[in-house]
């Protein structure tokens, strides 16, 4: 019987492979992911169309002549500074060009980009630091009481400090910069250690020594951080070859767009999907890319009427935003040729709506969704035409592939049924940085040899070769010996026509262990008893027993992550504080 398990799965699994190809044209399916360096990349991606717009910020737009001169620019000031091939230059900004200039001087270097979030409290910057051994940073300058008491417990030898506005065109920037001057503390005329980002900027011009360093595909290129919802928040080491491989995997998922064509990039570049979905692989198609350093309702509307993008790419909580606001009406939405939603997931109720709401908005398309995290750069899956079904995460991006095993264990599991979502391909990363322990809990050889990203998400694989993702495996609820998930009762919970946002958590019961309990957020207050009263109607309708709330809370707004994700951790965090209180 063992064997004919095996061979069954087996079968099945050449199966579904073939039917993935199915999707790819024939020359898709024999690419070859480069072995250049990130820099080298974009340099060949271009080509001689320098003149393009690279980047637009502000309404200020940059060619890639320009920003292909200013990365040699700041690849020479680094030099100057002595920073050597494979040292760790750290970046904590939002999304500049000056940032954005520094990722790809860094790899034209041969340094490692470690990206922090600019919003990061004192000791989490403090951690990064130390863990990574950075010896060169730039630092928003917003950002400089939060280091200054820190610095000298790094190995930080100096801090380049950049503002948001320098970039912006040259009556935005004064007045920006005036709002701010009585706001921020600066460093005094004698801290050698910082320099402003025009004296970093002009340390170039003396420096005449070749700059670019040969990489190898394989060699260290960026340390990106996990949002830190699982745990403690890891280095995640990401190499040349597998950022590369993502963007021309990208390539493939939308190869509708066309040189000149335009993306909004909200999407942070501290985070893998939008220093790699929203930035490399469309700067690599030579797609202009609107840069916005943090995310204003008004600014991002004023860039979809002005420019007219052919991309947009958020998370959930971004479409939530833009439906819910009443000056997208009448506006024409006819130019997207993609919307792409990832980093959380996407309840079916939300799907549809967002999809009527595009349609209204005379878009020809539907939402599609990526699947993905940190550790494999940003996305593993796309949902393509065909694959797109609600709640699904559609099919492998070409050249991964997925297989769903038995939690805890490399066990494949046959085609239908749960289990841990497991992924293999190009993107995958090195590791955790100087966390060998970590890794090999996540990095696992299976019984065909290859080494597989162990995701910690629970899904399936439909008979049809259609991903779903179903919960995180670390939020599934015990109650009295049943799995309970709280995604599925959050989507029952939301296709209430009064509810805004759901989440739910597992709370310690006297004899079940554990039970759910949902913190609802509503759109109209007034409501709360009449539709508390409603909602554990169609729990009761459409959930197990054991899966049903046992307790509401019904909240203003829900906490978020830095990465914008639904903090449940917090909410756990928040409710056991509630309860130990009531018990003292």
């Amino acid at each position: 019987m063992g064997f004919l398990k095996r061979l069954y799965r087996k079968l099945f699994k050449k199966d579904v492979d073939d039917k993935w190809l199915e999707y790819y044209s024939k020359k898709e399916r024999k690419i070859k992911f480069t072995e250049k360096t990130i820099y080298e990349y974009l340099l060949e991606g271009v080509g001689v169309h320098t003149d393009y717009y690279a980047l637009n910020y502000f309404n200020n737009r940059i060619t890639y002549e320009t920003m292909f001169h200013k990365i040699d620019m700041i690849a020479r000031s680094l030099k100057s500074l002595g920073v050597k091939k494979q040292d760790i230059v750290t970046i904590c900004m939002p999304n500049t060009p000056e940032a954005v200039e520094t990722f790809y001087a860094i790899n034209k270097i041969g340094a490692v980009a470690d990206m922090i979030h600019p919003l990061s409290g004192q000791a989490e910057i403090k951690k990064y630091l130390e863990q990574s051994e950075s010896r060169i940073l730039l630092l928003y300058e917003d950002n400089y009481e939060k280091i200054m008491s820190i610095l000298d417990d790094t190995q930080v030898y100096k801090v380049i400090l950049a503002s948001v506005a320098q970039s912006m065109p040259p009556l935005l920037g004064r007045m920006y910069k005036l709002s701010r001057i009585f706001k921020l503390k600066r460093p005094g005329f004698r801290d050698h250690e910082y320099l402003t980002w025009n004296e970093f900027y002009n340390l170039g011009y003396s420096y005449h020594k070749e700059t670019a360093y040969p990489m190898k595909k394989d060699d260290l290129a960026i340390i990106l951080h996990s949002g830190g919802t699982t745990g403690t928040p890891k280095g995640i080491m990401i190499s040349n070859y597998s950022f590369n491989a993502l963007a021309q995997q990208g390539g493939v998922n939308v190869s509708g767009t066309r040189p000149k064509d335009k993306i909004v990039t909200i999407l942070p570049i501290f985070h893998g999907f939008g220093l790699g979905v929203c930035l490399h692989c469309p700067l690599s198609l030579k797609v202009e890319v609107i840069l916005m350093p943090e995310y204003n309702a008004g600014r991002f509307l004023q860039a979809i009427k002005k420019y007219n993008p052919n991309i947009l790419a958020g998370v959930p909580t971004l479409w939530e935003g833009m439906m819910s606001n009443n000056n997208y009406d009448g506006v024409d939405l006819s130019s997207l040729k993609y919307v792409i939603s990832g980093g959380d997931y996407m309840t079916i109720p939300m799907e549809q709506k967002m999809n009527n709401w595009l349609h209204t908005h005379n878009a020809k398309i539907n939402i599609s969704k990526g699947y993905g995290m940190t550790e494999s750069v940003a996305a593993t899956s796309y949902t393509f035409d065909g694959t797109n079904e609600p709640g699904s995460i559609g099919i492998p991006m070409i050249g991964n592939s997925f297989c769903i095993c038995k939690p805890d264990t490399v066990e494949e599991l046959p085609l239908g049924e749960e289990g841990e979502i497991c992924v293999y391909g190009p993107t995958i990363m090195m590791g955790y940085h100087k966390n060998p322990e970590e890794t090999a809990l996540v990095l696992r050889k299976h019984k065909d040899g290859k080494t597989w990203l162990h995701t910690g998400d629970a899904g399936y694989i439909s008979l049809n070769g259609v991903i779903y993702f179903t919960q995180r495996i670390k939020r599934v609820i015990i109650s009295s010996g049943f799995n309970v998930y709280p995604s599925v009762i959050e989507e029952t919970i939301e296709q209430h026509p009064n509810v805004d946002k759901c989440c739910v958590i597992g709370i310690p019961h006297q004899y079940k262990m554990h039970v759910a309990k949902a913190y609802v957020v509503l759109k109209n207050k007034k409501l709360e008893s009449k539709t508390k009263y409603e909602l554990k109607q169609m729990c009761k309708k459409d959930l197990a027993a054991y899966s049903q709330p046992k307790e509401y809370a019904f909240v203003d707004s829900l906490p978020k992550t830095l990465y914008n994700k639904i903090d449940y951790k917090k909410l756990e965090m928040e409710n056991q504080n509630e309860k130990d209180r009531k018990e003292k």
